[in-house]
């Protein structure tokens, strides 16, 4: 599926040399406190009266700030030393119950182990709720709630666009594209992944079958009409079934 994904993030690159290498001594040397607003405050102020800053624009402390959380950012990821495969990451939240540290999941007897090596993923984004493949699995942390996180690259969308996300809220196994003859797979109640086009966007959201009105198939394939609602929204709109994606049965 080609998953589209705003590219809205603005960078600002105005720093002079010795800016940057004072900002890299500061993050060194107080790591925790680099990020406080009134730091970066007391930081921008002093780089906009410094006589390296004349003719030159003014820096925010925003900007101050948003620096030392991109390098504080990379140098998490730097301790990764590669990316989470699939299994790892499943297997995260799984065994290491909040209480029950020392407990190791038990299959039963009889039951196959999946071999999770080859399985696509797909994550739902913080920013829009819409859903996109994931590329790969960067690095993962324990919130103080428990719950865990993984940080996620996107298909076809550099570093810039990583994100963290709930491993058991926003990950999943990737939705399947569904072929012309795969249309009686669909009932009503079913949870989707719809195609949602708009003037000035075109995501994937989680949506529900609320009516099907069946018709005969042609030259051009299925002609059937599902009339879904979106869960983020509730809105409703009929569409083909080229728009939707089902969810992975077992």
């Amino acid at each position: 599926m080609d998953r589209l994904r705003p590219r809205d993030r603005k960078v600002f690159s105005g720093f002079t040399t010795a800016e940057i290498e004072k900002m890299e001594k500061l993050r060194k040397d107080s790591r925790e406190q680099s990020l406080d607003q009134e730091f970066c405050k007391r930081l921008a102020r002093s780089f906009n009266c410094s006589k390296g800053r004349v003719g030159k624009p003014s820096v925010k402390w925003t900007e101050v700030q948003s620096w030392f959380q991109d390098k504080q950012q990379a140098y998490t990821l730097k301790d990764a030393s590669s990316p989470i495969p699939p299994e790892k990451l499943l297997v995260v939240p799984v065994v290491c119950p909040l209480n029950k540290a020392d407990e190791k999941p038990q299959a039963s007897k009889g039951d196959k182990v999946p071999d999770l090596s080859e399985l696509e993923f797909e994550a739902r984004s913080s920013k829009d709720g819409a859903w996109y493949d994931v590329d790969m699995f960067l690095n993962h942390r324990f919130l103080s709630s428990g719950e865990a996180e993984v940080h996620v690259r996107f298909i076809g969308f550099g570093s810039e666009e990583d994100e963290w996300v709930n491993v058991k809220k926003a990950i999943r196994e990737r939705s399947l594209p569904l072929e012309h003859s795969e249309c009686g797979k669909l009932k009503v109640g079913d949870l989707v992944l719809c195609f949602q086009e708009r003037r000035d966007q075109a995501r994937y959201y989680d949506a529900h079958v609320v009516e099907i009105q069946r018709r005969m198939h042609d030259i051009r394939g299925c002609r059937c009409l599902f009339l879904i609602r979106y869960d983020h929204d509730n809105t409703e709109e009929r569409v083909r079934l080229r728009r939707l994606c089902c969810r992975p049965t077992y």
